[in-house]
């Protein structure tokens, strides 16, 4: 035994990775606020309605009726039904909710298990940036090799067909892509996941498809999953759960649709993790996903997402120095702030501690975009009307100080 161990020491898997640069701006939000600063809050992709009255009730009862023991490691069957059921309606793909359907407990779990069932140790990763913390850190977790592909503002953070395939090689396992993407708000049009679909046969790599915010698009905008094309159910995973579209990231409950064997693979990762996700969550969401009153609550949210993302732009134009990146789905826009003359870093920064606005450098979610802040317009419209009367405002002071 080696006797000079630092018994304090992490691992050398999690010294590969970095903790989350979102965690720690919305740490830094509840230090302020404990201080009794009032802070407006356009950083978490979080909704701020309220879970569906019906989903509430009925986990409710649930527990009630002591539905608090383990449901089956695959989830409980009727919600496995009703999630197939909702996927065949969502996007024509049928899939057996005996054998292709997981439920997780969130969408990051199931993103977490599946890149640790399908990586392996030097398997590479195409993963595009701007992106989700989460895949790359889970592939280097694996004891794979990210490899970033950075998406241009200047097209919209649309994705280069040719560069991708430049960047294929014999140790390409996995292609991940986030479609409506956080946070650049992409939503790619059919013929991008046509091609993408075409070198996953080509070169025989699995596409993992996170598709969390498929219901949140915009301007007649169409989204369609990639395992809907030719031969892509069995070449694909995808994600997708309750949290944003249901607004309970709370609830933590996700669920993944896949062929049976690679399911079969994912579950020996989740048994060992989080056993099942609790029954009378799942058993609210199934009673209550589908009922009148859900549908209509969640119409109204997603409507009522569309005027804040016009607000927010309208906003955004009238603030000089400031551009940004339309989005088409999700609710975050990435907005260029070097003509300030900060990093988005030091921008974000400065416009919480002096303005007590929160948003999130555009650094934590991809190295390529330094000069840029994301902002959710998941936030209430009286709050986002306020944030932006406070950007302006800093926006106004640091020009004054430039032009000293």
């Amino acid at each position: 035994m080696n006797k000079t161990y630092d018994i304090t020491a992490e691992s050398n898997r999690v010294k590969k990775v970095e903790p989350s640069l979102i965690r720690t701006v919305l740490n830094r939000v509840d230090e302020l606020r404990k201080s009794g600063k009032e802070i407006i809050a356009l950083s978490a992709g979080e909704p701020d309605f309220n879970t569906p009255r019906d989903i509430k009730e009925a986990a409710i009862n649930a527990i009630s009726q002591n539905h608090t023991h383990y449901s089956s490691n695959r989830g409980y069957e009727k919600l496995r039904k009703k999630i197939a059921k909702k996927t065949l309606e969502e996007t024509g793909i049928e899939y057996d909710y005996q054998s292709e359907i997981l439920v997780t407990s969130s969408g990051a779990e199931a993103i977490n298990n599946t890149i640790l069932s399908i990586i392996d140790e030097g398997d590479e990763a195409i993963i595009f940036s701007p992106a989700f913390v989460n895949y790359e850190n889970m592939v280097k977790i694996s004891g794979g090799i990210p490899v970033i592909i950075n998406l241009k503002p200047v097209n919209q953070f649309g994705i280069d067909i040719g560069e991708v395939e430049k960047q294929i090689t014999e140790r390409t396992k996995m292609l991940v892509i986030n479609n409506p993407n956080n946070p650049a708000g992409s939503v790619y049009d059919n013929a991008t996941l046509k091609q993408l679909c075409e070198l996953s046969i080509k070169h025989n790599f699995i596409i993992v498809s996170d598709e969390m915010y498929n219901r949140l698009v915009y301007d007649d905008t169409e989204f369609t999953s990639i395992a809907s094309f030719p031969g892509m159910k069995e070449r694909s995973v995808i994600i997708n759960g309750f949290s944003k579209t249901y607004a309970m990231t709370g609830w933590r409950l996700g669920y993944i649709t896949a062929s049976e064997k690679r399911i079969n693979g994912i579950l020996k990762i989740h048994q060992y993790s989080t056993t099942c996700s609790p029954t009378f969550i799942q058993i609210g969401v199934e009673e209550g996903m589908d009922t009148k009153q859900t549908i209509k609550e969640i119409t109204s949210m997603i409507h009522e997402f569309a005027k804040r993302r016009i607000l927010l732009m309208k906003g955004l134009d009238n603030i000089k120095g400031l551009s940004y990146v339309i989005p088409k789905g999700a609710f975050y826009i990435m907005v260029d702030v070097s003509k300030t003359g900060l990093s988005g870093m030091e921008f974000a920064s400065r416009l919480l501690e002096e303005k007590y606005v929160a948003v999130i450098p555009g650094v934590g979610l991809g190295k390529s975009c330094s000069d840029f802040i994301r902002i959710s317009f998941a936030a209430s419209t009286e709050n986002i009307q306020k944030a932006l009367n406070k950007l302006d405002e800093f926006v106004k002071e640091l020009d004054k100080v430039s032009s000293i």
